[in-house]
């Protein structure tokens, strides 16, 4: 196509290929992910877009921050449980 300067159209017809809308989506396959793109099977719609990759240390950011938080729950539901505790112990009605 791009060598015989054919349109969507006129590739479409030429190769037999039923839409010329096929032809655009391989194109940009073709020129997003290169001859590799084609071996990934696609079946029915696709996804709103593939999820990109984040940079390194940004994901290393992220991973830090999720440890983070989920240790300060696990302090927070300590606390809480001590809490509980100490209020069973004096007699005070739980909040």
């Amino acid at each position: 196509m791009m060598a015989e300067k054919l349109s969507y159209c006129e590739t479409a017809r030429q190769f037999e290929v039923s839409s010329d809308t096929r032809i655009k989506d391989w194109e940009r396959i073709y020129l997003t992910e290169g001859p590799e793109g084609f071996a990934v099977e696609r079946h029915g719609r696709g996804s709103k877009g593939r999820p990109k990759k984040l940079p390194t240390a940004v994901e290393e950011d992220l991973l830090a921050e999720v440890q983070r938080l989920r240790a300060e729950n696990e302090y927070l539901k300590n606390l809480q449980a001590l809490v509980l505790e100490r209020e069973r112990r004096q007699g005070k009605k739980p909040r």
